[in-house]
């Protein structure tokens, strides 16, 4: 007599290279889901087998160890935002600078950091307590989007829209800003759209750093007179 069983059918493992590719990134995909939705702690290597239909060896044919997987997703994630950032920057010439690019790219950042939040909360922001090898990871992640608003910057600087302090110092300044507001933004939006909080922040980085002398002076407000009681 027949029996049926209830385990996923075995999938056949991948041969070639652009097989082998693929398989790597459903089991990407299906690492991220789990990740999300348990948290590194309480997801295992089965569990992720089980989500991406592969029997639990099949996994370790790409990836040696849960970290080792988790540090693939977060390296994934990160090229993921820079090619959503690049993408909505082809929408300008490539000649372009100044403030449309940049605000540009604010927003293409929020709306990463937005489109898929219990992901990013992981990735950008819990990794810091897992351990030293995933903080290092992710500083220097960081550190690359520090180079990217320094490049913005630089030109700025060379074009005498922002002050002439340390680009690095600066853009360091302006990764906080928007590093903070992202992750505020995973808990609250504040009523406002990804849009609106990058016209503020670009309006408040170009009118904090602006150089004094490159617009006129703004009066001061005469100041009201006390009011007296009795």
């Amino acid at each position: 007599m027949r029996t049926t069983s209830n385990a996923p059918t075995r999938r056949r493992r991948a041969v070639s290279e652009e097989d082998k590719s693929a398989r790597r990134d459903e089991i990407l995909a299906s690492a991220k889901n789990v990740f999300a939705r348990k948290g590194f702690h309480s997801t295992t290597i089965a569990d992720i087998a089980k989500e991406a239909g592969l029997a639990y060896g099949s996994v370790y044919w790409y990836f040696d160890s849960k970290d080792d997987l988790f540090h693939a997703l977060m390296a994934s994630e990160e090229h993921a935002l820079r090619a959503h950032v690049a993408a909505a920057l082809g929408s300008h010439p490539e000649n372009e600078n100044g403030e449309a690019p940049f605000r540009t790219a604010v927003q293409a950042t929020f709306e990463f950091f937005e489109a898929d939040k219990a992901t990013v909360k992981l990735l950008f922001r819990d990794a810091y307590a897992l351990g030293d090898g995933f903080e290092k990871h992710l500083g220097g992640i960081y550190e690359r989007f520090i180079d990217d608003i320094e490049t913005f910057i630089v030109a700025g600087q060379k074009r005498r829209q922002v002050v002439p302090a340390p680009p690095r110092m600066v853009a360091y300044t302006l990764a906080a800003v928007i590093g903070q507001l992202a992750h505020r933004r995973l808990a609250t939006n504040d009523g406002v759209t990804a849009a609106e909080v990058a016209d503020f922040v670009v309006s408040l980085v170009l009118d904090g750093l602006r150089p004094r002398d490159a617009s006129p002076a703004r009066p001061l407000a005469d100041p009201q007179p006390a009011s007296s009681s009795g």
